[in-house]
Formats: structure tokens, C-alpha cells, sequence
């Protein structure tokens, strides 16, 4: 490596304390100034820290967004995911591969530009979405890909060609606020309210709101809360799960572009609820563009005393909190996968028991909680909970955030109260003669019309927020083999019946829809399913059959209108077997005693 290069990084480092649990932050600071994390890079880097090689190259090796090889200049990364599938994105794919004169996976012959498929970026309400770097284009159409590429390669495409919100960056699409997530808050009233109480007691105030967590398992914050505070060890965290990598969900994006105080305030309200005095927010790569926004409004409640020491006057209550940004890997989402990357290491689940608010974050209890969550907390503070749990139903209180995106007037972002039918809502966005709906992304549930009428709430139809909307014009075994390859994309390949398991499903469900398939490759393919799910190491490989699962539950049909028909007995071709076998061997043919 050249010397220049080396020095650089040896720089970087030492502006990260040489701290190892810094490493991600460390190789998104190289990816800017270097670029190519080549070996030599890498052992520049591990030389600095004093750690080995092997365990920089593990890290940078398994997020999709640290280049192993070199790439262009720029890399436009176009997203595949079912809303901008729906949209139009194979025109668009095609218009990028005549403009940029390569094919995705590859770079121009002059360098420049790189063509990558990626998994949602966050914009399926406006799609078809791709990330240039870090700047977002939205609602491209194939006349516009030419106009893209040009100002590329000649202004470096700084900002983007389409949207208009705060930040510049993409359309909010806030289709519906509501008087828990996006209702005006005065910034430090839910935290001043908690600094009044014993930390127990506002846990106490959580558990008579009867807040659960917004992830869609449904966790009761208290519980998780009172667990991790009570846990033994040195030190105490929270962290913030900005990583809503599941296809279809966007809630968080407009949260953090438009509300991020409110998260601000729920997370350093867990901080004095647990005793903790570091929090983190995990912010998904495909987010980066937020994250000046997200500093900058740290910087600003430092300022009013919000975070820092002796906050609000309370004499002894530090807490601060920083950003730590992912790189493009979905299985960081799953709560103990998003620790391991936070400490700087590929994001592989771990095994459990212990679990994180046991033994989480450098070993230490520790409270994972999503972005909506957070805001729920705070309001919680704010309004009180009996304000709270008026609202939705006995076991589901408050509101839920919807990212609705497919076939349908009105995609956007939707704040209702639990209970909601889903009959009501796709009356609400303007779906007309919907065929299904894909409720909490691939690994959830896809509802037929005689589902429509259940509703969205923890007892009945739980959800992290995805709302996908099929048309009757869909073909939906084609979307579910396109979740089923969105699983084996993004499993971490550390379990066999995930990492072959996924692999087979593809399998199958290929010969099926190419109209060779039968009864039996239908049963087999459900007997897969249920093999995965039940020895799969985490949530990723246990949900990775539900695409499946639940299209045979509810659309059983399309699979059997697709299998070839069987007669009394398998068609085959006797001569020509026996003609390549004696061809093969150098033999001649006889049949019956004739020669051939």
C-alpha cells in the first residue's frame, strides 16, 4: 500500500481512540478517503488497531456496502425490492445498462459508474428508488435514466434529481399523522416529566400504558425495561434500532426526518429509566443522507441541556448519545446482530440465552428498542398513560405507524390506532379489487380477500409496519420467490438449514413455476419450510419459509394451476437414454436385437 494511503488510515484510527468497538465507524471513514478495502487496506487497518487481519476482513467482508473489488467512481445502487418491481423497474434496469454501456454487477469501460441490484432502500412509496452513494433518487422512469448517468459523470450528482422535502432528499408522504408519533411536541417535556420520578417509577408508567414494543413481536417495554435495569453488571445501555431493513417498511425514514426529537427524548428517557449513560442509534446504511440532519440535532439538545452531564439540572444524570452507521446488511435489524455490529464485528446473531438485556452490548445489560417505540415512550411522558392506552385495544394500545407501498392511490405513511381492519385501510389508500396483501413484510403474512376483514393489532394481525398491496394483475408466486431469494441474499450463512435451506426453496419453487413441478415437489417444498423453520439458528431463517407458508394457506391454487399434470406413469424416452449411454461408452446401440 502506498505510503500516503497507509498514513491515512493510520490518521483515521488514531481520530477513533485506536478503539477496536469503533471499527465500523473506522471502515466507513476509509471507505471516503481510500475507497477499495483491498488487503492491503485491510492490514493497514488491523496494523493500527493491533488486532489481526482475519478480524478486519471478516467485518468489511460481510456488509454489502465496503467494495472488496474495484468499482466505479460512482456506484448507482437500484433497488429491487416488490413496490419498485411493481413500478416499472426492469424498464429502468435496462435504460441504466444502455446508458452506462455495462451490465449490473459491472462498471463502465471508462470507470466511472458501477450498476448494482440492492435490496429496499426504504423508498417503496416512491419507487422505482436507487441510491447514488449517498444521494437518493426517487420515482425514476426510464426517460429519465440518460439525464441521471450525464450528471454523474459530469457534476458528480451532488443532490438529487427528485424530491422536495426538509432534507432535499425524497418525498415524506406523510399521508396520515396521528396524536402519538406526529402530533407537535415541545422538546423536553416528556423528559423533564421522567426526571421527576424515581427511575422505577417511569418504567412503572410504561407498564400502565401497556406500551409494546412497535418491532411487531410485541415485547412489553416495561418488562424488557424493569429486566435490563435489575440485570447485574458494570455499566448500563440503550440502543436505538434504526435499521428497518424489512422490504416494505419506510415509517422510521419520515420519524427521522421529520421527528427525530421525539426519538431523541424517548432514548435518553430509557437512559435514565435503565441507569445507563451511553446510548447508540443504529442507523441502516441506506440512511446515510440523514445523518448530518441526525448530528446536527444531538449538537442542538447538548446545547439546551437536553443531553451531556447534569441533564435538565439533575445532578448526577449523564447521558449522551452517538450514531453508529450500518452498511447494508438486513440481518443487523435482529436485536443481537445489530450489538455485534455496533462493537464493530460482522453482524451475525448470537445464540441465546443470554439475551441482551442479560448480557448485550460489550457484555453488559443492555435494552435494544425501535425508533417508533422511542417516540411512544416520550409521548407516554409527556401525555400520561392513561392518555395512552385509551387509544387502540386491550392488548394493543396507542397508535401504529403503516408503510403502505404497492398497488394504490395513496402510498405513503399512515398513524392509526391498533384495531384498524385491513379492509378499512386499503379504503383508506385507495386500493380497488386488491388481490393480496403482504402484511409485515416477507417474513409476516400475506392476506387473501376473505383475511381483509382482521385487524392490525398484536392479538389478531402484528406488524413492524410493512403494508405491501397486490393488484389482481400480480402474478404473486412471482413475488414470493422474490422474497424467498431476498432471504438467502441476506442470510448470514452461519446455520445450514438457512443458508442450504433458502437455497432449496429456490429450488423449488423455480421448477414449479416453470410448470415441472408436481404434487409431491409441493409437498416436499412444505416439508423444507418446516424443517427451516423449526432448526433455523435465528428469526431470519425461522421466518424465511412464510412467504410460502402463507400463499399455500390462502392461495393454494396458483401452485396447483401451475404443476405439469401426471399420468399412470412418468413420460420416457427409452431410446435416447440408452443412445447416450452407448455413446458415451463407445458402444453401438441394439435394440431388440437390431443393430444401430
Amino acid at each position: 500500500m502506498a505510503g500516503e494511503q497507509a498514513s491515512v488510515i493510520e490518521q483515521i484510527v488514531e481520530q477513533h481512540g485506536r478503539d477496536r468497538g469503533r471499527l465500523m465507524d473506522i471502515a466507513h471513514a476509509v471507505q471516503k478517503q481510500v475507497g477499495l478495502f483491498s488487503e492491503d487496506t485491510i492490514e493497514a487497518m488491523a496494523r493500527a488497531l493491533g488486532i489481526p487481519h482475519a478480524d478486519v476482513r471478516d467485518m468489511v467482508s460481510f456488509y454489502s456496502f465496503f467494495p472488496r473489488t474495484q468499482t466505479g467512481v460512482r456506484t448507482i445502487r437500484l433497488c429491487t425490492c416488490a413496490a419498485c418491481r411493481m413500478k416499472g423497474m426492469d424498464a429502468v434496469a435496462s435504460a441504466f445498462e444502455k446508458a452506462v454501456g455495462a451490465s449490473f454487477g459491472s462498471t463502465s469501460p471508462d470507470g466511472t459508474i458501477s450498476l448494482e441490484h440492492t435490496n429496499c432502500i426504504g423508498m417503496c412509496d416512491q419507487a422505482p428508488a436507487a441510491l447514488v452513494d449517498g444521494t437518493v433518487l426517487t420515482n425514476i422512469k426510464p426517460e429519465d435514466v440518460e439525464q441521471i448517468v450525464v450528471a454523474i459523470k459530469e457534476k458528480g450528482l451532488t443532490k438529487p434529481l427528485h424530491g422536495t422535502n426538509a432534507l432535499g432528499e425524497a418525498e415524506l408522504n406523510l399521508r396520515q399523522p396521528g396524536p402519538v408519533i406526529f402530533a407537535p411536541m415541545e422538546r423536553g417535556t416528556g423528559l423533564r416529566a421522567a426526571l421527576n420520578m424515581a427511575p422505577q417509577d417511569v418504567i412503572n408508567v410504561l407498564n400502565k400504558a401497556r406500551l409494546r414494543g412497535r418491532g411487531g413481536a410485541g415485547f412489553p417495554t416495561a418488562m424488557k425495561w424493569d429486566l435490563c435495569r435489575k440485570a447485574k453488571g458494570d455499566a448500563h445501555y440503550i440502543l436505538c434500532n434504526a435499521d428497518e431493513g424489512e422490504p416494505g417498511t419506510f415509517k422510521d425514514r419520515v420519524i427521522l426526518t421529520e421527528h427525530p426529537d421525539l426519538m431523541f427524548e424517548g432514548l435518553t428517557i430509557g437512559g435514565y429509566a435503565l441507569g445507563a449513560q451511553e446510548g447508540v442509534l443504529y442507523l441502516r446504511g441506506e440512511y446515510e443522507y440523514l445523518l448530518n440532519h441526525l448530528n446536527q440535532m444531538l449538537a442542538r439538545r447538548r446545547r439546551l441541556g437536553l443531553l451531556g452531564e447534569n441533564i435538565c439540572g439533575r445532578e448526577g444524570f449523564h447521558f449522551d448519545v452517538r450514531i453508529v452507521l450500518g452498511a447494508g446488511a438486513y440481518i443487523c435489524g435482529e436485536e443481537s446482530s445489530l450489538i455485534e455490529s455496533v462493537e464493530g464485528k460482522r453482524g451475525a446473531p448470537r445464540d441465546r440465552p443470554p439475551f441482551p438485556v442479560q448480557k448485550g452490548y460489550l457484555k453488559q445489560p443492555t435494552s435494544v428498542n425501535n425508533v417508533e417505540t422511542l417516540c411512544c415512550v416520550a409521548r407516554i411522558l409527556e401525555k400520561g398513560p392513561e392518555w395512552f392506552s385509551e387509544m387502540g385495544t386491550k392488548d394493543s394500545t396507542g397508535t401504529k405507524l403503516l408503510s403502505v407501498s404497492g398497488d394504490c392511490e395513496k402510498p405513503g405513511v399512515y398513524e392509526v390506532e391498533f384495531g384498524l381492519s385491513v379492509e378499512s385501510l386499503l379504503e383508506l389508500v385507495g386500493a380497488n379489487g386488491t388481490q393480496a396483501v403482504q402484511m409485515a413484510g416477507p417474513s409476516g403474512q400475506c392476506l387473501a380477500p376473505k383475511d381483509f376483514g382482521r385487524s392490525i393489532s398484536f392479538e389478531d394481525l402484528p406488524t413492524g409496519g410493512s403494508v405491501m398491496i397486490f393488484g389482481p394483475q400480480r402474478d404473486m408466486l412471482e413475488y414470493v420467490k422474490h422474497f424467498i431469494d431476498f432471504f438467502r441474499e441476506e442470510s448470514c450463512g452461519w446455520c445450514a438449514p438457512c443458508r442450504v435451506g433458502t437455497t432449496l426453496m429456490l429450488k423449488y419453487l423455480d421448477r414449479i413455476l416453470e410448470g415441472n413441478g408436481t404434487q409431491a415437489d409441493v409437498d416436499r417444498l412444505a416439508d423444507l419450510c418446516q424443517t427451516i423453520k423449526t432448526t433455523s439458528r435465528c428469526g431470519l431463517g425461522q421466518a424465511s419459509p412464510n412467504p410460502i407458508f402463507s400463499t399455500l394457506r390462502s392461495f393454494r391454487h396458483l401452485y396447483e394451476q401451475r404443476l405439469r399434470p401426471v399420468t399412470g406413469s412418468l413420460p420416457f424416452d427409452y431410446e435416447k437414454a440408452m443412445r447416450i449411454g452407448c455413446e458415451s461408452a463407445g458402444r453401438p446401440l441394439e435394440l431388440e436385437g437390431e443393430h444401430v
